[in-house]
């Protein structure tokens, strides 16, 4: 799935963003998901995140959902 929907994305899923700095070359870092930073609905470049190691980028990939629930 692709991160550009806030209802897919929550708290504690597995996903790939893409950081500022990485913009350009398309590099793509994999974390869990600690805050949604994004408030619209629907983002076409994918909904902002700050990953659990701090780290903020656009979601651009889901790769696991949270299971725990």
């Amino acid at each position: 799935m692709d991160g550009t929907k806030r209802e897919q994305i929550q708290p504690g899923i597995e996903v790939s963003i893409v950081l500022k700095k990485d913009q350009r070359s398309g590099t793509f870092t994999r974390g869990i998901v600690k805050d949604i930073l994004t408030k619209s609905q629907v983002h076409r470049h994918g909904i902002k995140v700050r990953l659990q190691n701090g780290e903020i980028g656009r979601v651009k990939e889901i790769l696991q959902k949270d299971t725990s629930e």
